[in-house]
């Protein structure tokens, strides 16, 4: 058996067909690794674990409520939100953004 073949992926040329359609990268251990492209809001949620969101390219208004009180962060390319287990949160993406999240396999 030969071992997997190497991906190289160019997030600036994933195109979805809707909001926050998602191009799996990888699965490691339970978590999954996915590419997501959007131009719109997604809805308030929170995950059954940890999740890592990393912008690769347009900017993205992150909401999350922290003590009875909602915060907001505007994040650009380059830029890491790390929500832990139980953080209720939205992304507002401001145009067309690519980010890529990381999170338990399955989660929400």
């Amino acid at each position: 058996m030969s071992p997997p073949t190497p991906t190289v992926v160019r997030s600036r040329d994933f195109i979805g067909s809707r909001a926050w359609d998602a191009l799996p990268v990888a699965l490691i251990d339970g978590v999954g690794v996915r590419l997501h492209w959007t131009d719109q809001p997604y809805v308030w949620h929170v995950n059954d674990g940890q999740e890592v969101f990393a912008v690769l390219d347009g900017r993205v208004q992150m909401r999350w409520r922290q003590e009875g009180a909602e915060r907001v962060a505007l994040l650009e390319a380059g830029d890491v939100f790390h929500a832990p287990e139980g953080t209720e949160h939205v992304a507002h993406p401001q145009g067309t953004a690519r980010v890529l999240v990381i999170e338990r396999e399955g989660s929400a």
